[in-house]
């Protein structure tokens, strides 16, 4: 019969759920119980994650393969289609380092390093299902990629055989544009340009779709005539799945992109925000609402251990700090299980539907 420390570790493994502040562990205080659970559990993923991929290798050729290379080579022609010339050596280079490969030389360290407990569980499955192995769950998702803000993780089936419109490292790239600040890869941003790329909310996936759909289109046709032939392709074949795409909209975008002298401009031009409405506006381009008259908050230093919230905050913040020197918010609405860590991910990638 297992014990109850057993039990938590055989349900991280099997569902991903855990509880590293539970009183199941051993320690004195919190932080030392959530730091020895946060090494117990990751010991047991590893551990368990190795086993099942002792056998595993590199795909064919890709053990002597600068993969830094490889990614800079895929996203090196958006790139230079989108960006000033003075800016396109530092974005390909942190574009370049931004994707990780999933391999068996190291997947021991990413799970370890991961912050997150419910991430790095995600990425064993992930590199599981790229090694033709048992998967921790039935119900992992079925992919190849998955972002973490700027961070791309893409596992080794990428490299295998898949859909040639399919590019998952360009689709992911795409987003680090609308994702990342001028000012924190050490360009010069302004007011009006802070982000990399201004990209409307509402089609950010229909702008790394067609940004992915573009990329292939001109690797795999060296004239005119093929790229149009394989535009034919692609508007005859099955459309992104996502349901905030709109298929004649993405094949119009399209169609406009392979047709023009920089398909890479056309499309951001298709995709960037509308010309706003005078008035205040929030991060989306939406107005904001006004928030005069609205009750002032009260909370001080003398009574905010009053507020119902604050013990399950100040047990997620020491099992935070027992990781980490820093707290950031979203980490605890993720902790406290107001935030799952997919729908956090989603929200930066553009999969949420916004309504102003």
């Amino acid at each position: 019969m297992q014990n109850a420390v057993e039990q938590e570790i055989d349900r991280f493994l099997h569902t991903g759920a855990h509880d590293t502040l539970s009183a199941t562990w051993p320690g004195a205080s919190l932080i030392e119980r959530a730091r020895g659970a946060n090494v117990t559990l990751r010991d047991a993923l590893v551990t368990d994650v190795l086993g099942r991929t002792r056998h595993a290798t590199m795909p064919g050729g890709l053990e002597a393969t600068d993969l830094v290379a490889v990614t800079r080579a895929k996203v090196s022609p958006m790139v230079l289609g989108l960006f000033p010339a003075h800016e396109q050596p530092t974005v390909l280079d942190v574009l370049a380092r931004s994707v990780t490969y999933l391999t068996p030389r190291n997947i021991e360290a990413i799970l370890r390093g991961e912050l997150h407990l419910s991430t790095a569980w995600n990425l064993a499955n992930l590199y599981l299902l790229s090694c033709d192995a048992e998967p921790l769950s039935p119900d992992a998702p079925q992919i190849i990629g998955l972002s973490q803000a700027t961070t791309c993780y893409v596992s080794m089936q990428y490299f295998r055989v898949g859909d040639r419109f399919d590019d998952v490292v360009v689709h992911e790239a795409a987003h680090i544009f609308h994702n990342c600040k001028h000012e924190r890869i050490g360009l010069k941003g302004t007011r009006r340009r802070e982000w990399l790329l201004e990209v409307d909310f509402d089609k950010r996936e229909t702008f790394a779709y067609a940004c992915e759909a573009l990329s292939r289109i001109h690797e795999l046709g060296d004239s005119a005539r093929a790229r149009r032939e394989l535009l034919s392709e692609v508007e005859a074949g099955p459309m992104p799945s996502d349901e905030r795409v709109d298929a004649n909209e993405f094949v119009d975008i399209l169609r406009k992109a392979v047709g023009a002298r920089n398909g890479w401009k056309r499309i951001l031009q298709r995709c960037s925000p509308r010309s706003t409405a005078r008035g205040e506006l929030n991060e989306h381009g939406g107005k904001m609402k006004s928030t005069r008259g609205s009750p002032a908050m009260h909370a001080s230093v003398h009574n905010f251990r009053d507020d119902p919230m604050f013990q399950r905050i100040e047990r997620v913040v020491a099992e935070l700090l027992a990781t980490g020197s820093v707290v950031a918010p979203v980490d605890v609405l993720i902790g406290m299980g107001l935030l799952r860590p997919e729908h956090l991910n989603d929200w930066r990638e553009a999969r949420v539907h916004y309504t102003p």
